[in-house]
């Protein structure tokens, strides 16, 4: 969620750390994984670099898939969303792990410029008293959704997710420049009503002239044009003439979302967000509306995912299987 797709961050929001018509590609999904013919991957481990110490943690696949969805999506969120993330994270290391060619060992780190990690230890202490039953609850999550990864053309893909979106997800290319046809935007109606769907940030001319680095005049109507995208987030901005992309100006202000509204009120910029996130791929927000709706993970993926289907590992990854048995 390829070479080049590989250096796209997902994000998170965490994520650490989204109007237009709703796509209608056809989706494949295998009606039901043997489980019982998969091969054991309880072998593989994941080295993870922890960003606070530079040491390297080495861990079992199924147990890292269980850390990541416990660092990456709230507990409290239903089971079958818990199992969409389980499934997200687990195809995003599978794909890293699949191309990476080097005899040397591949590391994954610890946060949001792969995923989420927080150990054993980590998690009772944020969680105390409550970690046994969160616990247990993203184990069940990860342990019915045992080896299996989400494929397009029989391979694993780039798994993007966010946090909330704005009515929408967002278009690869929109984003990153690079277009996947699973990435597609995509409704996701879910998060609107959530009371941190809006959020509003109040700058100073001033501030906007230094964090973008262009000469603005206090005290003087800013003009301000904007062009966005198909889900509404914004593509391009211009303050007085200096443009930049949508993403741009999320990453030098700090927006939580790249649709966003302008308001001059005197000497101030009032920006209003919609979402909390990048916008591509699965809405973590909206996977947990899906599923208060009673769908399944499976629907949840399909939705977001456009034209994948959810795969076992030894199918779709068998030169990973094959290194695993040596």
């Amino acid at each position: 969620m390829l070479g080049i797709i590989l250096f796209l961050p997902t994000i998170i929001v965490v994520l650490p750390k989204s109007n237009q018509e709703e796509i209608t590609n056809a989706v494949e999904v295998t009606s039901e994984v043997e489980k019982d013919d998969a091969i054991d991957m309880t072998d593989v481990t994941i080295a993870v670099q922890r960003t606070n110490t530079g040491e390297i943690e080495r861990v079992p696949l199924e147990k890292y898939i269980v850390s990541v969805v416990a660092s990456e999506m709230p507990v409290d969120f239903e089971i079958e969303a818990l199992k969409a993330q389980a499934i997200a994270a687990r195809t995003y290391v599978v794909n890293h792990l699949l191309r990476h060619e080097s005899d040397e060992e591949f590391v994954i780190t610890d946060s949001t410029d792969h995923q989420v990690y927080k150990n054993e230890d980590e998690l009772k202490v944020q969680w105390g008293n409550d970690y046994q039953w969160k616990m247990e609850k993203i184990q069940k999550a990860v342990k019915e959704t045992q080896n299996e990864i989400i494929t397009y053309d029989s391979e694993p893909i780039t798994p993007t997710f966010f946090s909330m979106s704005n009515g929408y997800t967002e278009a690869a290319e929109n984003y990153w420049g690079t277009a996947l046809p699973y990435l597609k935007s995509v409704e996701s109606k879910w998060e609107v009503n959530h009371p941190k769907f809006t959020e509003q940030y109040i700058f100073t001319i001033d501030e906007i002239s230094e964090k973008l680095n262009i000469p603005l005049s206090s005290n003087q109507t800013v003009p301000i044009q904007i062009k966005r995208t198909e889900s509404n987030r914004v593509d391009e901005i211009s303050f007085a003439g200096h443009s930049f992309s949508g993403r741009d100006v999320r990453e030098k202000l700090q927006l939580r979302s790249n649709d966003f509204n302008i308001q001059q009120k005197n000497n101030h910029l009032i920006f209003t967000t919609k979402g909390y996130g990048h916008g591509v791929g699965m809405s973590q927000y909206g996977a947990n509306g899906m599923a208060q709706e009673g769908k399944n993970y499976r629907e949840i993926l399909t939705h977001y995912y456009q034209g994948i289907e959810i795969s076992t590992i030894n199918d779709a990854a068998p030169a990973l299987v094959a290194k695993n048995e040596k």
